[in-house]
């Protein structure tokens, strides 16, 4: 270890450049331009200065909200068996990093200066034996704590443990405000009264909260509750996930909306941010900026070379990285493209060098279809999770947008049209 390094992870940690302060609101401030939030005030009083670890170096608003981001799926094994998971989680792997190696990793992670954050993801990262060991390695070596959990298994002294260990942020998946549909989608009974049982002892630990949720058929008709529910809990951030058919998904690939309902969905997300205090971010949806510019008017110029700096779409490979239980690399958790191995080839060597992330940084030569072809491809890019996993190809057109051909550059192939919306609270 070198003494650079030594020196260098301490400072990442207690040092924010005010360039990156005032980027992070900036990005903030102009989504709440965007939007018409009338709550954003009330979002940087409550919320702002708890986010700036959480997003740990953002250079803008994209897909999944925080480039500079890498996940990291410390195992495969879970207490549940959610009948959507992309890592069709049960037990751990047989080849899964030990505790040396996962440290290794960690530094490995840490030397690179656009990371400031690690998320630790699972499977069920809280029944991994050694986590709070590699939460305290992380956190020693200067890289903020996030953990994205089902909440089942947090009590009062697990949040205050974690609290401990460094954690800036704990994302919990949260599915409905009904208890019936949730534990449906968590294929197990009680898991959304244990859910809120985990959210009361992380906010009593004074751990800020994000809640994911993914939607899809079995959910669409309770979203407008279910925000009016996160935003009750206190929440700064939700993720709002579409279902991309991969692992377990693939099994319900029936249950995907449609490319009416992707369209109805974004425009429902514009239009009750206006009125909560949560900042709502898509992931697999990054028509969701360049509709926002559409609606605004604000098709070309300045404002669009602004927004590009500021709303990334896709970040897919383009900040935010996946890592396998296993050590593989993927640029996303629905993008199945390994990228190399930590195991095999220091990470950084991965994320520089690897031919898949230079595919998908290169979105002017490298996008295929209609998304190649769109003025907007810099800030949206389509969903390569959902391109991979209906074609093959993770550089093929997004079959899910909505977009007007008139957005097309070029010619373009045409779209294939989606199913008719079902009837539901969810609307534009």
């Amino acid at each position: 270890m070198k003494l650079r390094d030594v020196l260098h992870w301490p400072m990442k940690a207690i040092f924010w450049p005010p360039s990156l302060v005032l980027r992070q609101f900036g990005s903030a401030a102009y989504f709440s331009y965007l939007v018409g939030w009338r709550r954003f005030p009330s979002w940087v009083l409550r919320h702002g200065i708890n986010s700036l670890p959480i997003a740990a170096g953002a250079t803008g608003m994209g897909c999944i909200g925080y480039p500079g981001h890498p996940a990291w799926e410390v195992t495969s094994a879970c207490n549940l068996r959610c009948i959507h998971c992309h890592v069709t989680a049960d037990t751990p792997g047989p080849d899964e990093l030990n505790t040396d190696e996962a440290k290794g990793f960690i530094d490995d992670l840490a030397r690179i200066d656009g990371f400031r954050m690690l998320v630790y993801t699972g499977g069920e990262p809280l029944v991994r034996k050694d986590i709070f060991a590699l939460m305290h390695h992380s956190k020693e070596a200067g890289l903020i704590n996030v953990i994205a959990t089902n909440g089942t298994l947090i009590t009062e002294e697990t949040a205050f443990r974690l609290k401990e260990e460094g954690l800036a942020c704990a994302a919990v998946s949260l599915d409905s405000w009904r208890d019936e549909v949730h534990d449906f989608v968590r294929n197990r009974q009680n898991t959304y009264g244990l859910a809120m049982r985990g959210i009361r002892a992380l906010k009593k630990a004074g751990i800020p909260l994000q809640i994911n949720c993914t939607a899809m058929q079995y959910n669409f008709d309770d979203l407008d509750e279910l925000l009016d529910l996160v935003d009750g809990l206190g929440s700064g951030i939700m993720l709002m996930y579409q279902l991309v058919p991969v692992g377990r998904g693939d099994d319900i690939r029936d249950a995907t909306l449609s490319v009416n309902e992707n369209e109805r969905l974004l425009k429902f997300l514009a239009k009750k941010q206006k009125d909560v205090s949560t900042i709502v971010e898509p992931v697999a949806g990054p028509q969701y900026w360049p509709y926002l510019m559409e609606r605004k008017g604000l098709k070309n110029g300045t404002w669009l070379r602004v927004a590009e700096q500021v709303f990334h779409g896709c970040a897919a490979g383009r900040g935010f990285v996946y890592i396998k239980a296993n050590g593989d690399v993927w640029p996303c958790p629905f993008v199945e493209v390994i990228a190399g191995n930590v195991k095999e080839r220091p990470f950084d060597r991965i994320w520089e060098d690897s031919p898949v992330f230079a595919a998908l940084r290169n979105r002017e030569n490298t996008l295929k279809g209609r998304c190649g072809d769109c003025r907007y491809r810099a800030m949206c890019g389509g969903c390569r999770g959902r391109a991979m996993a209906c074609t093959g190809d993770y550089l093929a057109e997004d079959p899910s947008c909505f977009l007007e051909d008139s957005l097309i550059d070029r010619a373009g192939p045409v779209r294939s049209s989606g199913r008719a919306p079902r009837s539901g609270r969810v609307s534009g």
